[in-house]
């Protein structure tokens, strides 16, 4: 499988994300947290927790696809390790899919999006260091990303719901757009230069 083939495949699963994190309306599936006394706490709008949680939410739409296309699907070893999941095909050829997230602000911009520090691995393309394989290893380096809205209502973290309450608990995020795209394609953002950027400016 190459590159083109590779990011082909994957795309069209992109298409159908929405579906496996979002309600017919756009909302979020996810409520909340559950204790055992099946009492349900509101999520925070923390992106750090929308981010993981959002990863959780689609590992089994990419292990499908990676069983679909007979890839071996690799996740990072730990927290800080590049990249998020390494695809191998059977022929050996790796790919490499950092899964990134971050929230609109107004209709024409989003929130900056960290892609990485650009040292080490990066600059030592042979290194292992805090990497699953080489940099050079892999035949192309992608970014799986959402882009979400935050929801207009104002959330109250303090409050309790019953589970028969499902209804009324209100998405922390909703309104997702998927994007798939190789790295290098995808604007650096300096964060003393830039606070946002253009989403048409991905390119």
């Amino acid at each position: 499988m190459n590159k083109k083939s590779f990011q082909k495949a994957l795309q069209a699963e992109v298409e159908n994300f929405n579906s496996a994190v979002s309600t017919p309306n756009g909302d979020w599936i996810v409520k909340g947290f559950i204790d055992i006394a099946k009492n349900i706490y509101t999520i925070s709008v923390d992106t750090k927790v929308i981010s993981k949680i959002m990863e959780l939410l689609l590992l089994p739409e990419l292990s499908r696809f990676a069983e679909k296309h007979r890839l071996k699907m690799v996740l990072a070893e730990q927290q800080n390790f590049y990249p998020d999941i390494s695809f191998i095909d059977r022929e050996g050829h790796r790919f490499a899919v950092d899964l990134k997230s971050t929230y609109r602000i107004g209709e024409r911009f989003v929130n900056g999006m960290t892609l990485g520090a650009f040292t080490g691995y990066f600059r030592s393309r042979t290194s292992t260091k805090n990497i699953t394989f080489p940099h050079s290893s892999y035949s192309a380096h992608f970014v799986l990303g959402v882009i979400y809205s935050k929801a207009d209502a104002r959330i109250d973290e303090r409050k309790r719901y019953r589970i028969d309450e499902l209804e009324q608990i209100t998405s922390v995020v909703n309104n997702f757009q998927f994007f798939l795209q190789e790295k290098y394609r995808i604007r650096p953002l300096r964060q003393r230069q830039y606070k946002k950027y253009r989403l048409g400016d991905r390119n």
